[in-house]
């Protein structure tokens, strides 16, 4: 009991293609691919679409903005001027 050796292998080979026939194997294979291919095809056309409609809408640059150095330093100035109190006397 525990593993199988080579001749129960056969046997049970043998079985199967006296139940299924060699024909009915090879078409449950060829039916297989086919639905491989399908399946390989169809995730080329979707990602051809969102490619193509990212394009349409003008998405071809990601998304959000990055601010260069003088943008950032103007921004982080006005910042502070506002969290500033102001100072008596002025």
């Amino acid at each position: 009991m525990g593993s199988f050796s080579i001749w129960h292998w056969l046997v049970v080979l043998l079985v199967v293609l006296l139940l299924f026939g060699s024909g009915k194997i090879s078409g449950l294979m060829g039916d297989l691919a086919k639905g491989i291919k399908s399946f390989k095809h169809n995730i080329k056309e979707d990602q051809a679409d969102a490619s193509m409609e990212a394009q349409a809408q003008g998405q071809s640059q990601p998304a959000g903005s990055i601010q260069g150095p003088a943008a950032a330093s103007s921004t982080a100035q006005a910042t502070s001027a506002q969290n500033t109190p102001p100072r008596p006397g002025a």
